[in-house]
């Protein structure tokens, strides 16, 4: 195509954002703010399901790539996707307007700020998932910061500064050594071109370090354990629509670079480092499901139960297998739904009531019954159950991981059980027993457009998770490419060490 569609699908929503950014507007009178920003957003998401419509499935180059020089000889801004990264645009353009339509209830001052700062994270989001350019990654991957940086800090909870810094501080630091990284892989390859690194490889001697440099930033954002503990603050601390971009999007960028660079680039770390990894995905299934077994808060069970999520992603990925990576990719598509329809529920009952303590709820489904149906729907996804999304990404990793490792799947199948018990304590506290509290008697059940939401998040999880042919059949043709890429590289390694 002559048409530039991904540069289009970055940066339309950065001229949704000017174009805000220069109309007059106030809190009392922003609604043309907003309807601006939908209306964007939705173009946006059009776009992507047109390119997802167009995007060839049986090929393994990247497809409708876009080159331009930045900066000769260092900084080339080049663009393109195959079918494990269009995916991840589609779940991008498809959260956000979700997220703009949740602005009346979950933002309260400064609402055309916040506008800006999504349609700016939505930028900086498509622009991860299609750099092949490992500078214009490395600046799309940080850029995203900013945003939700602000997203906590001004529209957050009573600890939103302390929650914002951390989460900073946190990523920023682990960034730091991979972009010392790149610079070094610069120096000896002479590109940060995608392609070209996949074709002339990385010198065995380099890439351990190089490994762990990316892996640093990678295992905060994913995030993987020990490196996990900002996230409960914030997501406890982040309004609702700032709680769904970072589960259902942001936590995917660090999966994304696993399989896209961990990898592609270094195959002979990545095969040295899998006890490694092995390891801390066992960690965080278990630990932090046991931890999320004693939150008192709804939001912090629910970010732990991500950290457990994402311990499934990282140990699929890790198999190398087909069945392992597959599910991983699918796994991260199902965690951005469930995780996002989670928050989402989670916000509704603290507009009514104010609180995200679970002991201050009981007995909802007696005056909020179709609030009941619901998050039945999401919960059962979060478990896993036959029938959602939640089933086909964990099974087959477990598949894959069995066949590389008895006694790894066998523990990790563990964090199944746990998240079954987790998840259903916390809907039957919530939903059954007897009302205690008779200002829980006066909630109102679901508004329209919150039963328009959670249907619009509730209908992909039950589809794919009976149907998930379409997202396997983008997927199959580039993870396969990805492993042979993998195993030949491995095998040329082997001989240059010899």
């Amino acid at each position: 195509m002559n048409f530039p569609i991904l540069s289009s699908l970055i940066l339309l929503p950065t001229i949704g954002a000017l174009f805000i950014f220069f109309t007059k507007s106030s809190n009392k009178n922003y609604n043309s703010s907003k309807y601006v920003a939908l209306f964007i957003s939705v173009a946006n998401f059009l776009l992507s399901l047109y390119l997802w419509y167009i995007f060839d499935k049986n090929i393994t180059d990247f497809q409708f790539v876009e080159t331009r020089e930045w900066l000769t000889g260092f900084i080339n801004y080049k663009v393109g996707i195959d079918g494990i990264s269009i995916l991840f645009i589609i779940l991008t353009t498809f959260i956000t307007p979700i997220c703009i339509i949740l602005i009346n209830a979950t933002v309260k001052n400064r609402l055309k700020d916040f506008l800006i700062a999504v349609l700016i994270m939505e930028t900086f989001m498509i622009g991860v998932f299609c750099s092949l350019d490992l500078v214009v990654f490395y600046l799309f991957f940080e850029a995203g910061l900013i945003p939700m940086f602000l997203i906590i800090g001004i529209w957050g909870g009573e600890r939103r500064v302390y929650s914002a810094f951390k989460f900073f501080l946190y990523t920023l630091l682990g960034s730091v050594l991979m972009l010392i990284a790149i610079i070094s892989i610069y120096w000896i390859t002479g590109t940060t071109d995608v392609e070209k690194l996949y074709l002339i490889g990385i010198d065995v001697k380099y890439q351990n370090l190089l490994w762990l440099a990316f892996f640093s930033s990678f295992a905060v954002k994913t995030p993987m354990w020990p490196v996990h503990t900002w996230l409960p603050d914030a997501h406890v601390e982040a309004p609702t629509a700032g709680s769904v971009l970072l589960a259902a999007i942001l936590l995917k960028m660090a999966g994304y670079g696993f399989i896209r660079f961990s990898l592609g680039l270094f195959p002979i770390a990545s095969e040295y480092f899998v006890p490694l990894i092995y390891i801390l995905s066992l960690i965080a299934i278990i630990y932090t499901s046991l931890v999320a077994l004693m939150q008192e808060d709804m939001k912090k069970l629910i970010a732990y139960s991500s950290v457990a999520h994402m311990g499934f992603v990282t140990l699929g990925i890790f198999t190398m297998t087909q069945q392992g990576v597959e599910g991983s990719i699918f796994q991260m598509i199902s965690h951005g739904l469930v995780s996002a329809a989670l928050f989402l529920c989670v916000g509704v009952v603290y507009e009514r009531h104010h609180t995200r303590l679970i002991n201050k709820y009981g007995g909802l489904v007696t005056v909020m019954p179709k609030y009941a149906i619901v998050l039945m729907v999401f919960t059962l996804g979060a478990v896993g159950l036959p029938g959602t999304t939640g089933f086909v990404g964990e099974f087959l990793i477990l598949m894959g991981t069995f066949k590389k490792n008895f006694l790894v799947a066998t523990i990790a199948s563990l964090g199944v059980i746990l998240a079954a018990a987790y998840m259903l304590w916390l809907y039957k506290r919530i939903i059954f027993g007897k009302i205690t509290n008779e200002q829980l008697e006066e909630m109102p059940d679901l508004k329209r457009f919150e039963i328009i939401i959670l249907f619009c998040l509730a209908i992909p999880i039950i589809f794919f998770g009976f149907y998930p042919e379409p997202l396997m059949n983008s997927i199959e043709i580039s993870v396969d490419n990805v492993l042979n890429m993998y195993n030949t590289n491995i095998i040329n390694n082997l001989a240059q060490i010899k």
